[in-house]
Formats: C-alpha cells, sequence, structure tokens
C-alpha cells in the first residue's frame, strides 16, 4: 500500500510516516518511481508505535524495543522489561519535578491572592 493509505489507516499523518521510517522505525519498499510500498503488516506495526509514543517513550527508546516485538526472546525479553522499567523511573522523576513545579505556583498564588486582599482592604 502507498503512504497516503497507510495514513488513512492509521490515523497517522503521512508527515509522522516519513519521520518514523527517517528514525528506523518503520520500513518501507521503494516502486520503480521511487514511491514507497508498505506491507499490510505495516498497519499494526504503526499502531503499537501509536501506543509507545502514547507511553510517553521517545522514539529512540522505541527503536530499543521493537526487536522484542520482532523477535522474542528471553534476551530480548528481559532487554525491553528493563528499559521499560528505565522509562517508568524516568517519569516518576517527571512527575515529582512536575508535583514540586506546581507547588511553587500554588505558593505564587496564595501570595497574589492574599496581596490582592491587603490593596483591597487598604
Amino acid at each position: 500500500m502507498r503512504i497516503g493509505e497507510l495514513a488513512a489507516r492509521t490515523g497517522v499523518s503521512v508527515r509522522s510516516l516519513r519521520y518514523y521510517e527517517e528514525q528506523g522505525l518503520l520500513t518501507s519498499l521503494r516502486s520503480p518511481r521511487g514511491h514507497r510500498r508498505y506491507l499490510e503488516g505495516q498497519v499494526e506495526r504503526i499502531r503499537l508505535i501509536q501506543r509507545l509514543f502514547s507511553a510517553g517513550l521517545s522514539s529512540r527508546t522505541i527503536v530499543d524495543l521493537l526487536p522484542c516485538v520482532e523477535s522474542p526472546s528471553a534476551d530480548t525479553s528481559e532487554a525491553a522489561l528493563e528499559r521499560m522499567g528505565q522509562e517508568r523511573d524516568r517519569l516518576d522523576q517527571h512527575i515529582d519535578e512536575l508535583v514540586r513545579t506546581r507547588a511553587v505556583l500554588d505558593d505564587l498564588i496564595a501570595a497574589n491572592l492574599a496581596h490582592r486582599g491587603e490593596i483591597a482592604s487598604a
């Protein structure tokens, strides 16, 4: 199938599909005129890639995880599990940072409200 059809079937933009290919997440065959052609199995691969992106994973991490899907073994499964654990730890750290940032913002909002109250009563 051509890139437009793959985009339509997966709900992913043509631009994103080109990016996936550039990042090594997706491969295509080329017609004699240079047009990208995709195999039917690429639809499910795109759906998997989308789920991994939705989980907050980067394209670099997804490239590392795809061998587990393509040729599952004890080694690739262990490596994928370890990498997903690392990504979860990274997300936990990011969440902690966001919670701290929100607390600082809450303090600023409270200070602003207090200041407004002082101005109103003056």
